[in-house]
């Protein structure tokens, strides 16, 4: 029987983040929003990270008719081996972000079926299902990236097929992404109300790869780092 483990979820600073997120998540990319990152550790050993964003879309806070600053998104959960349960973790680093951000009242995160996720660990926590997300991407160059970082990078034709096919990649195509399960989290009674209604039967478990982690563990320390608002 496996003895509780010492844990410890506190922020943690950009490089630690970028490490787990490059060596433990299978996008092996950092999102580029605003970032609040809160690392996790085991027997003093840094395991990975949790980081919420404003999401790949400013549209993220319209469906719960809330402010931009109301609502984020749990955009990566990037760990190594561990002994506690995700879901745990991702409680404590709820804890953690509202405690800092007293205004956010919703979390959404999503879970990624081209990548064998159903969402477990969301149920898990008792988060609400909102059904299915079907993502629109670009691939250019042989890389798929979504519209908004291809707009970051080249300006308002970023977005456009033909626009890139004629400035950046003639090759440049449109990608309708695998299904994506929404998972919401609210943070105040009010909330919890509103997207109680909302709710839908979970999703059946398929295969999932959520608590896989083939890498060994490294240690070190790291240093706390600004909130998503301050």
């Amino acid at each position: 029987m496996r003895s509780t483990p010492d844990l410890r979820l506190d922020w943690c600073s950009h490089e630690a983040a970028s490490y787990a997120v490059t060596h433990w998540h299978y996008s092996r990319t950092m999102p580029k929003s605003k970032l609040a990152k809160i690392g996790a550790w085991e027997q003093g050993v840094f395991i990975g990270a949790l980081i919420f964003g404003v999401g790949a879309t400013p549209e993220l806070c319209k469906p719960y008719r809330l402010k931009s600053t109301e609502v984020c998104e749990l955009v990566r959960i990037a760990l190594n081996k561990h002994l506690t349960p995700v879901s745990r973790m991702v409680s404590i680093a709820l804890t953690v972000l509202h405690k800092a951000m007293p205004g956010l009242r919703v979390v959404v995160s999503f879970a990624d079926t081209a990548h064998g996720h159903h969402g477990g660990i969301y149920q898990a926590g008792g988060w609400f299902y909102l059904g299915e997300s079907v993502g629109r991407y670009i691939k250019t160059f042989g890389r798929v990236e979504h519209p908004r970082t291809l707009g970051l990078r080249y300006g308002r034709g970023g977005q456009s097929i033909p626009w890139l096919r004629s400035h950046v990649d003639p090759r440049a195509e449109q990608i309708v992404a695998a299904v994506k399960y929404r998972y919401v989290m609210p943070l105040d009674a009010e909330m919890r109300a509103k997207l109680l209604r909302l709710a839908q039967p979970y999703p059946k478990r398929g295969r999932s790869r959520e608590n896989a982690a083939t890498l060994p563990s490294v240690e070190g320390g790291v240093n706390p780092t600004r909130p998503l608002q301050p």
